[in-house]
């Protein structure tokens, strides 16, 4: 009856309605299999296939020329720049042949990591000069002042070094920093003699912090220190050369604008002006700098793009207005193009004027790029034009890249980009809408516009400040929001027409404009610092979070299509992977003077040497990393710790702890202790586990995790590591391992010859 019934089915034309059946095995169902892997595969197809159409390579490439530069810096020791060159111009060569082929992006993109590693290289090269290795005490130097820094406490220059005399000899330097007591700097473009001591640059204060001796290097600057009595002036060997005298006159003209704004303004105002025009911003005092910076505003004081940006703007503007007036010079000539020179010609100035640092190079160059577009009629504000400026940044500094000023600058800027050219169009589809139109009639589209543009930047800049600065600003839109429209409206315009007016003598009026404004925004940053939950501490993480949060905010912000949303999977990994880096147990400073001990309460209690103060800068770096609130003047930070003029003592979990100041001390000390600290050579049968002076010396700072074998090591130059910025030491020792356990001392032999009287008495 079934095989009639599916008969007569067949015959009434059913047959057609649903498709044929797979076979059944025998004595069992046919397995459905639903369609679900084809249709997804495909559509994952397509969108790559969108994502890698006409015009969609170049964003690509700056990223791929930083993938380049971050090879060349993890690097153990220093590339051989010939072999770097030879094989970058040899795969450029491949990815132009291979032009016309389907493997042409992914040629490019090999070819702009090899191009990357080359520049790195020959940068490095190009600008080699010695770096001091150990104190010097005792150096007469002579040379010519290229720099000033006017500061809060302390005035420090740089000295181009042209005769250097030490009683030990040393590397000979080109340029050292020295600081000075505050009013006694020298001018710039003077020669001057005076002696010195002199230290190697500042290694990192913990494993994975940040390297300044890395800037140094690449400024050319092989030692820091301060000067010892009194700097004569002299008469110079040989001229100074043309560049020197730029630097004097561009100083002369930094230190004019700061006299005529002190006539008007005085304390934080008056620093935070010259800050905004000159670049100098070191003599801001220090709450007021902490406020900015826990409440948001930090980037107003460093020129960057903000700061390039309103000064082409307000010129740009101004002049089309001015040449607007003159209904000739409209009909007949581009004088939008003409105002884009004015503001090119402006931001240049700027650029000079604020001593064109590598953050404000950065800066300039993207806004070049953008005011160049409008002169060749092409659209400013693209992901293309953001690339052209990443590749020439790169290329002109490529130790940018590690710096926080570039890659919070890019993320931020990536993000604007990409909420100009996506989110805009989706947010203001047309103006035909009711509420759009109302909105838009109170101010409602602006003022959206600069809240998504602050929640944009802010979100990403947080990994960065996360990593570098170990905090978050919680309520930096809201700090945005209430001061930077003043910022824009009011202090810079008025800062640009008081530099105009200040060869006519009428600039007062302008700098008191200016420092009204400057008043708002210390208020808003003081009240917002103030505000619960200001400042968001972030514990210390490793480079793998940053990288892999790095790579999700580029796809997010390059990305056009859906796969857009695999950058968020990312950037949610990166924050999961950062929240269960686990901080260390002990941490030793690289002179071993201060020893940071993880207590049974979980925070930081600090061993330091009975003589000498404590290294605030150093504590602070510290109890940033750890996420802890304390100041480096707590008295709880020594709570737990046992010291006396021997030196110090501390029990943890893992055993006691013992920081050495003294030789007497470590006889007690490898007898109890399960690690000891010390500057002294610690003897033989010594069964504790030693960091000593020479290891310190070899590998800088520690941190150090309790492990089943012992203590694990990890080192701000771990073993094997040697960079032109931090040369290893010739006499690295085996002994250098990345686990430090109990040393095994074999048990002493014990002479068995039995003292004569007791020889005698027995017989």
């Amino acid at each position: 009856m079934a095989e009639q019934g599916d008969i007569s089915g067949r015959k009434r034309g059913y047959a057609g309605t649903w498709p044929p059946r797979a076979a059944a095995p025998a004595g069992g169902f046919v397995p459905s299999r639903p369609a679900l892997w084809p249709p997804l595969i495909e559509t994952l197809r397509a969108w790559a296939r969108a994502e890698a159409g006409a015009g969609r390579l170049l964003p690509w490439v700056p990223v791929a020329f930083g993938t380049g530069i971050a090879f060349y810096f993890a690097a153990d020791h220093e590339p051989v720049l010939p072999v770097a060159a030879v094989v970058a111009v040899a795969l450029c060569a491949v990815a132009v042949l291979l032009r016309r082929q389907k493997f042409f992006p992914i040629a490019v993109m090999i070819a702009a990591v090899a191009a990357g590693f080359a520049i790195a290289t020959w940068k490095t090269a190009r600008i080699a000069h010695g770096v001091l290795a150990r104190p010097m005490f005792s150096v007469s130097l002579t040379g010519f002042v290229e720099t000033r820094d006017i500061r809060e406490r302390t005035d420090r220059f740089v000295l181009r070094v042209v005769t250097m005399e030490s009683a030990r000899g040393a590397t000979r330097l080109e340029r050292v920093r020295l600081s000075v007591k505050k009013g006694t700097a020298p001018a710039v473009g003077s020669f001057v003699e005076l002696k010195a001591r002199l230290l190697p640059p500042l290694s990192p204060v913990r494993p994975g912090s940040y390297d300044f001796s890395r800037d140094m290097f690449f400024a050319g600057i092989g030692a820091s220190g301060f000067v010892m009595g009194a700097i004569k002036a002299a008469e110079p060997p040989e001229g100074g050369g043309l560049r020197l005298r730029y630097s004097a006159v561009m100083q002369g003209l930094r230190d004019a604008i700061d006299a005529r704004i002190r006539t008007t303004l005085e304390g934080d105002k008056r620093a935070i002006a010259t800050a905004l025009l000159t670049g100098r911003r070191d003599a801001i005092s220090q709450p007021v700098n902490d406020a900015m910076f826990i409440s948001g505003l930090g980037h107003v004081l460093s020129i960057s793009g903000y700061h390039m940006a309103v000064v082409a703007g307000v010129v740009f503007f101004a002049v089309r207005a001015l040449l607007a007036l003159f209904p000739a010079l409209t009909v007949g000539y581009a004088i939008k193009k003409w105002s884009a020179v004015a503001a090119f010609a402006a931001a240049a100035f700027y650029l000079l004027l604020s001593g064109a640092e590598v953050a404000t190079q950065r800066s300039f160059f993207m806004t070049a790029v953008v005011l160049i577009a409008v002169m060749v009629d092409r659209r400013a504000i693209t992901f293309r034009t953001l690339a052209v400026a990443a590749l020439i940044v790169l290329a002109v500094a490529p130790e940018a890249l590690v710096h926080p000023s570039f890659q919070m600058s890019f993320a931020a800027t990536l993000g604007l980009v990409a909420l100009v050219q996506i989110g805009m169009p989706c947010l203001f589809a047309t103006a035909d809408h009711t509420a759009t139109a109302r909105a838009a009639l109170w101010g409602g589209r602006e003022v959206t516009m600069l809240l998504l543009a602050s929640l944009v930047a802010g979100l990403a800049t947080m990994p960065y400040a996360a990593f570098h600065f170990h905090r978050v600003t919680p309520y930096g839109v809201l700090a945005n929001l209430a001061a930077m429209p003043v910022v824009s409206a009011v202090v810079m315009p008025a800062g640009l027409l008081g530099l105009v007016a200040m060869p006519f003598g009428f600039d007062r009026l302008f700098w008191a404009i200016m420092g009204v404004g400057i008043d708002w925004m210390i208020s808003v940053t003081q009240w917002v610092a103030a505000l619960p939950g200001a400042v968001g501490r972030v514990p210390a993480f490793g480079i793998g979070p940053l990288i892999v949060a790095s790579l999700g905010i580029i796809l997010l912000g390059l990305l056009r299509t859906p796969l857009r949303w695999s950058g968020a999977v990312l950037v949610l990994v990166a924050a999961l992977w950062a929240a269960r880096v686990p901080q260390p147990d002990i941490l030793i400073s690289a002179d071993g003077r201060h020893v940071g001990v993880r207590g049974q309460d979980g925070l930081l209690h600090l061993m330091h040497a009975a003589k000498g103060s404590r290294d605030v800068f150093l504590l602070k770096e510290w109890l940033a990393a750890d996420a802890d609130a304390r100041t480096a003047a707590d008295a709880s930070l020594t709570a737990g710790v046992s010291c006396d003029d021997l030196g110090c003592v501390m029990q943890t979990g893992g055993g006691l702890i013992a920081q050495a100041h003294k030789p007497e001390a470590l006889a007690d000390d490898c007898e109890r202790a399960a690690l000891i600290v010390t500057m002294r050579q610690a003897p033989a049968s010594c069964t504790a586990s030693v960091i000593n002076a020479e290891r310190l010396r070899r590998q800088g700072a520690m941190a150090l995790r309790q492990g089943r074998e012992g203590f694990v090591v990890e080192a701000a130059k771990p073993r094997g590591i040697d960079r032109p910025w931090s040369p290893a030491i010739a006499d690295e020792s085996e002994a250098d391992t990345t686990v430090l356990a109990p040393r095994v001392v074999p048990p002493r032999a014990v002479d068995a010859t039995p003292a004569e009287a007791d020889l005698q008495a027995e017989e």
